[in-house]
């Protein structure tokens, strides 16, 4: 055994970690908890309200919205494995949490979002299927080869962060204990260990490789011949609407992939690591909010559902009124 090793080893091991977050601004603590208390609340809200829609009508149970479906109910997981806690801190002042929380929230956030990686090339490659490939596009997008891409991706997500996780609950912390960050993530606390963690390092890259790289390159490729394709059509009507029907998973894709691609791949300068709390924000924060925003408010089906939904609700409300009036009387 190396003298290192015997060193940390003789020393204290932590039971938990102070995540600093945003505590370096107390004068914003109430306005940041406030806002990031309606970006939750919206944030659930147009979630869930999605699933129900997708799930309650009828004209909605196509593969393109039984992926929508499925992302929220990622990200309606993803944003409450992440922001409550953070909400806890800003309003209690304690930053603290334990080693197996810690891990637990890495687990959870790791998984849904290589689950998103996956999803978002599954909804990618299903627009290639639709724009490129209209003939054949019922018969290759059907029931059964939706839901096989949907629990691949849930799955495979899982069981790589549960191989990572398993890992690095074999590791060694005993000090500093204080996590430049305002959730676990990944690299800050492999960072705050005192054991070797070289091959806890190769771990994490090659479990960040087959998260990201695989599915960017099949939604890049896809877009690639879904703008190509575009361009082909004769009138300017036509590509109006085929770019309409690609737009909304576009700029998710771009906003979701581009956060990452800066906080995991690009080198780590001073600048680049002073402003990876701020880039941590879009992909853990606003992306989520952005999915129901986008979708509902840039596709007709989706707001003709909620106007139907809204009808029904009013018509039921009506009536119940109208039956208590009855019975009163």
């Amino acid at each position: 055994m190396t003298m290192a090793n015997t060193e940390w080893r003789n020393q204290t091991i932590i039971p938990e970690f102070i995540l600093l977050g945003f505590g370096d601004l107390p004068a914003l603590q109430i306005l940041l908890f406030l806002l990031l208390l309606v970006i939750y609340v919206v944030t659930l809200a147009g979630n869930v309200l999605i699933i129900v829609l997708v799930v309650a009508n009828q004209h909605l149970h196509t593969p393109m919205y039984f992926f929508l479906g499925n992302l929220s109910c990622l990200e309606t997981c993803y944003t409450s494995t992440i922001l409550p806690r953070m909400l806890a801190s800003l309003l209690t002042g304690d930053r603290t949490i334990s080693l197996s929380g810690c891990l637990v929230q890495l687990y959870f956030f790791g998984s849904l979002i290589g689950t998103e990686c996956y999803l978002l090339a599954a909804m990618s490659y299903d627009r290639y299927l639709a724009i490129c490939k209209p003939l054949h596009y019922s018969t290759h997008m059907n029931d059964r080869f939706c839901l096989q891409l949907a629990a691949g991706s849930w799955l495979s997500a899982f069981l790589i962060v549960t191989i990572i996780i398993c890992l690095m609950s074999q590791l060694t912390f005993c000090g500093p204990k204080e996590m430049d960050h305002f959730f676990c993530d990944l690299t800050p606390v492999i960072k705050l260990s005192c054991s070797i963690t070289h091959q806890m390092e190769l771990v994490t890259f090659l479990g960040s490789f087959l998260f990201t790289l695989p599915p960017f390159i099949l939604t890049l490729t896809s877009y690639v011949c879904i703008i190509t394709a575009i361009l082909r059509i004769p009138s300017s009507t036509g590509r109006q609407k085929a770019f309409s029907t690609c737009s909304s998973h576009l700029i998710v894709v771009t906003t979701f992939y581009g956060t990452l691609i800066i906080v995991y791949i690009l080198p780590k300068t001073k600048m680049l690591r002073e402003l990876n709390k701020v880039f941590s924000v879009f992909y853990t924060v606003l992306t989520p909010l952005a999915n129901p925003l986008i979708y509902s408010l840039r596709n007709k089906e989706v707001m003709e559902a909620l106007r139907k939904a809204a009808r029904n609700s009013v018509a039921f409300m009506s009536s119940f009124i109208e039956g208590d009036m009855k019975w009163s009387v």
